[in-house]
């Protein structure tokens, strides 16, 4: 997938707002649109997109640990709110964009380093201005589940 290294490597707003969400985030997925850099930056990818559920996947290394030494609680975050809302993105009619409002993360347990997750979100309600969607961190391999998340989104239209 290639990774966005600069602002114009970014999408347009004109070309962003010319397709739908999930045509989007396919387009990411399938590697035909630049990723998102925090992406590269946090050691994941985006792995899978549906209507209304992303995945993204990912093995936390020793760059995003906290002083003691385990996973950072940020990493949790940007994960959870990267594929919740992500997964709103998949609902978003073309001519519309979405942010996150506020997001909740509840770690349940901690990654050991160099254990691949998958952070899947799916979407529980995607209407003409709100998203909200849930989401989980768990194992690939073990299926623990590490952390869980929700989110609301505001969503809007731009043209």
């Amino acid at each position: 997938m290639p990774i966005a290294q600069t602002p114009a490597d970014l999408l347009s707003q004109d070309d962003l707002l010319s397709m739908s969400g999930l045509a989007f985030m396919q387009g990411i997925c399938d590697g035909t649109l630049p990723g998102p850099p925090i992406a590269h930056t946090m050691g994941f990818k985006l792995h899978a997109v549906e209507d209304g559920k992303v995945t993204f996947r990912g093995t936390p290394q020793f760059n995003v640990t906290n002083p003691m030494g385990t996973v950072h609680g940020g990493w949790y975050g940007t994960l959870l709110d990267s594929s919740m809302a992500c997964a709103v993105m998949t609902k978003v009619p073309r001519g519309s964009i979405y942010t996150t409002l506020e997001y909740k993360i509840n770690i349940t347990r901690t990654i050991p380093l160099g254990v691949m997750i998958d952070c899947i979100g799916t979407v529980d309600h995607a209407g003409r201005s709100t998203g909200v969607a849930t989401g989980e961190i768990r194992g690939v391999e073990d299926g623990k589940l590490y952390a869980t998340g929700s989110t609301t989104c505001i969503i809007m239209k731009l043209k």
